[in-house]
């Protein structure tokens, strides 16, 4: 390797040094400006902050009926899971949770017609779909809501 066939090193950009006296351009306020929160050390302000301003969503009129504090929310089987019990077997909620189906019960259990269903099973649960009542019936199973 020989001086003259020496690459030139890629360019650096150089460190801003901020508050650093005269000759940096970025001496006193270090580029911040005068006053106020921001040129502070330290400050953090939430992206939904307004200044003070009341914030939009308490601006914006609140209408309708929301019935999230009432909502049931029930544990959800397929028919397709029902297919590990044996032929004649009562599914009772109990027994879904002993087996692992499901893990709490919530409001209640409901089966839905999802997947297909091969074994005759008398079902007790809090709610059934249409479409799975007729599917379990089909195969000569009973439904039962508690």
């Amino acid at each position: 390797m020989k001086l003259n066939e020496l690459s030139k090193s890629p360019e650096t950009k150089v460190r801003k040094r901020v508050g650093r006296g005269q000759g940096s351009g970025l001496g006193k306020t270090a580029g911040r400006g005068e006053n106020g929160q921001k040129s502070r050390s330290g400050v953090s302000i939430k992206p939904w902050f307004e200044g003070g301003q009341t914030s939009l969503f308490k601006r914006l009129p609140k209408r309708g009926f929301n019935n999230a504090k009432f909502r049931k929310e029930y544990a959800v089987i397929n028919l397709s899971d029902l297919n590990r019990f044996e032929d004649g077997t009562e599914v009772t909620p109990e027994l879904l949770i002993e087996t692992g189906i499901i893990k709490k019960p919530l409001a209640g259990i409901k089966v839905l017609a999802n997947g297909k269903l091969e074994k005759k099973v008398n079902v007790k649960a809090h709610r059934f779909s249409s479409t799975a009542v007729t599917k379990i019936e089909e195969l000569g199973g009973t439904t039962e809501v508690i």
